[in-house]
């Protein structure tokens, strides 16, 4: 498609996905009200969809719906030259065709009806009830959402809101850019542009997290022929090239079926073929693909344990690359999706082919998503006042937990522009993954996320307090990235919890460093709003690359020890910076040092043979003048260090070297201790001296302890 065309070629249709009679709808729609005996012809094919979801649905709210939009809408158009009639019901058909329930039929029929017409909210909600009236107001506090780029930042935090509050909203507002963006082409190519960048930077991640596979997949196409059309084309031709030869996949997948009706399953087993951009990424993943590679088998079974009976089969009879091998039904994607997914190589060929294995109800779910969950706030047996909380707000009971993150941070976002890169960096995430806590229970984090993001996404803001972690039984760095099925023991400072965060703030603090490793916005923002308001307190000292405090350590470490460095040991060259003694390479005096500058302004000293100072110079980061602050200019002389010792493995070696360095009168602030190699064994010490004249001395001591042959500086990667 050339760069100044309005009508890009039309994405290849995927399997059992009929599209929208526009012409016929519109000429249905010009034939005006319909006796009310029976559905308006316009509506008629709804109600078939609608019925084949819910078999016993009421369709009279449909009708009544259907009747008074078509009468306020009528007379107006829509720029392909269609009534605009015929957009709310391909609106309201996009939802049948997903399973959507009645309720939210009848208010995607009135979406447009109070933002665009004579029809107040008040009559809606007189006429269809509360219910139908909050729906279509949500939706309504949307429609603004594409004009003016200044304005999209707090649209789309009002739009998360309400998504929030009832994804129902945000159901119907997808359909809606659906329907728009099939009809794109009759607008100018910036417009056509623009709309198609906020879908590719928002509603599809949005879809995406409500788990509407649907509705994403055929915007990610949409999205495509808009904004790459080289490769749509490329890529489009490809497909069309594969489809006219007979189909590898259908093979296997009947192969698969003999295999499972052999052992007594009852399955389904069909191809799916892969959509556009589906197809686009595997290429570039993969190079070019071998005629297995366009689509993927899809195995549909009753029961959860058919799934897993399915899977031994498959394996059993197939040889299978175990290392594509993944359970999302133990451990669900934070958007409900469930399925085994697996591939194996045909038994005749060898063809690798990628099998999904769900049952029917997860296959629903998969499509669909939230849409395929009802009404969250229909009343129960159980409890008929479902859908309000005590302060008022509604409740949704299947809110999905990303959603409630989003909600809660974005309160804290300080403006309209921190919320917009915060919304789009969290979207970002493809995926999300759960860490047990050592105490019970889970934390739902994304994935690349790290011990501050965890720490922030269970205590909030008394996670300022965070010292330290475990990591699977082990310590670890706040840096550290966290697995999916990670076990997970955050250390707190004391009374960091019990006091709050504002209690703890007088001898712990997040440090500027742990900016680097926050990746959620949660995080992101508490740690920034934490370093603007304490902006003249001593920050920690960089701690990135040294274990958090060992627990039963004999040295009880006072404020300083306990994640603050002792009043400033060095000067910057900087007027009025504030400076940090490294965790990488922990520098005393008298070593040779240098200084860069970190967000916030301070400034980060490390030793000048550190490994990442010279990553900090080929990064182009300019280095900083700092020297050490002289005994008659008030400096107390102590010092942070981190030490290894290198021994033979014994019993009590651990006693006998906090022993040797309490002895010195050094303080342990932080150790740990690597699985024995070859009967050896290394410790890691982080340590506070009252004098780094001590040093020496101090490691002549722990020299002499029987079983340790060495004793060095640290000298190890770190984090820039």
């Amino acid at each position: 498609m050339s760069a100044g065309a309005t009508n890009p070629t039309p994405p290849v249709r995927r399997r059992g996905r009929p599209r929208i009679d526009l012409r016929r709808i519109g000429r249905a729609a010009l034939l005006g009200p319909t006796p009310r005996d029976r559905l308006p012809d316009a509506i008629d094919h709804v109600a078939k969809v609608h019925r084949a979801h819910h078999p016993g649905a009421d369709l009279d709210p449909l009708r009544r719906a259907y009747v008074l939009a078509e009468s306020s809408h009528r007379g107006q158009m829509r720029k392909s030259g269609e009534p605009y009639i015929t957009h709310p019901l391909a609106v309201t058909l996009i939802l049948a065709e997903l399973g959507a329930e009645t309720t939210t039929l009848t208010a995607s029929l009135l979406h447009d009806t109070v933002e665009d017409t004579d029809v107040t909210l008040d009559q809606v909600r007189r006429e269809f009830g509360e219910e139908v009236g909050y729906l279509v107001d949500g939706v309504t506090k949307l429609e603004k959402v594409d004009y003016g780029a200044a304005a999209e930042p707090e649209t789309f935090r009002k739009m998360l809101v309400a998504t929030g509050n009832d994804v129902r909203v945000m159901s119907i507002k997808l359909a809606d850019r659906l329907h728009n963006m099939r009809t794109l082409g009759v607008m100018r190519p910036e417009k056509q542009a623009r709309i198609a960048k906020v879908t590719r930077d928002v509603l599809i991640p949005l879809a995406e997290r409500l788990g509407v596979q649907a509705l994403k997949t055929e915007l990610e196409d949409l999205v495509f022929a808009i904004l790459h059309p080289e490769d749509y084309e490329s890529t489009r031709g490809l497909l069309l090239d594969h489809t006219s030869r007979p189909e590898p996949l259908e093979s296997i997948a009947a192969d698969m079926r003999s295999v499972l009706r052999e052992a007594g399953i009852a399955a389904e087993v069909e191809v799916r073929p892969r959509h556009l951009v589906s197809l686009h990424r595997a290429r570039l993943k993969r190079g070019e693909l071998g005629a297995a590679g366009f689509g993927r088998i899809l195995v549909l079974v009753n029961e959860d344990a058919d799934c897993y009976a399915v899977l031994g089969e498959l394996h059993t009879c197939f040889t299978p690359v175990i290392s594509e091998f993944k359970d999302f039904i133990a451990v669900p994607k934070f958007n409900l999706y469930q399925s085994l997914h697996t591939a194996v190589a045909s038994r005749e060929g060898g063809e690798v082919a990628e099998v999904l294995i769900r049952t029917h109800q997860m296959h629903l779910v998969a499509e669909a998503g939230v849409v395929a969950l009802g009404n969250p706030y229909a009343p129960t047996v159980e409890d008929a006042d479902v859908g309000e909380a005590p302060d008022g707000e509604r409740a949704d009971p299947t809110r999905p937990g990303w959603l409630s993150r989003l909600l809660a941070w974005q309160q804290d976002a300080t403006d309209a522009d921190t919320f917009w890169i915060s919304l789009r960096d969290d979207l970002a995430q493809d995926r999300e993954i759960a860490v047990f806590r050592a105490d019970g229970g889970t934390i739902g984090i994304p994935a690349g996320a790290s011990c501050v993001d965890a720490a922030y996404a269970l205590y909030g803001e008394d996670a300022h307090g965070c010292i330290g972690a475990r990591v699977n039984g082990r310590l670890a760095t706040l840096a550290t990235v966290l697995g999916d099925g990670d076990t997970l023991q955050l250390l707190m400072a004391p009374d960091a919890l019990t006091r709050g965060a504002a209690a703890s703030a007088a001898h712990s603090g997040p440090s500027p460093d742990w900016l680097e490793y926050a990746r959620t916005p949660a995080a992101r923002i508490a740690i920034t709003r934490w370093l603007a308001a304490h902006p003249d307190l001593p920050q920690p000292a960089d701690d990135s690359d040294h274990p958090a405090e060992l627990q039963g350590a004999p040295a009880e470490p006072s404020p300083h020890t306990a994640g603050h460095p002792a009043p400033p040991a060095a000067v910057a060259e900087l007027p009025d910076a504030a400076v940090r003694l490294a965790g990488c390479c922990t520098p005393v005096p008298p070593d040779a040092v240098t200084g860069f500058e970190v967000r916030g302004g301070a400034v980060t000293v490390h030793r000048t043979q550190c490994a990442a100072v010279a990553r900090m110079q080929v990064a182009g980061r300019r280095p900083v003048g700092v020297r050490w602050r002289g005994r008659g200019e008030g400096s107390p002389g102590g010092c942070r260090v981190t030490l290894y010792a290198e021994a033979f493995g014994r019993p009590q070696l651990l006693a006998d070297l906090t022993e040797a360095i309490a002895l010195e009168g050094a303080a342990v602030v932080a150790a740990s201790v690597e699985p024995p190699r070859e009967q050896r064994v290394r410790h890691t010490y982080t340590l506070q001296l009252p004098d780094a004249a001590r040093l020496p001395a101090l490691m002549r001591a722990m020299l002499k302890v029987p079983g340790v042959y060495d004793v060095s500086r640290a000298q190890q990667p770190a984090m820039t």
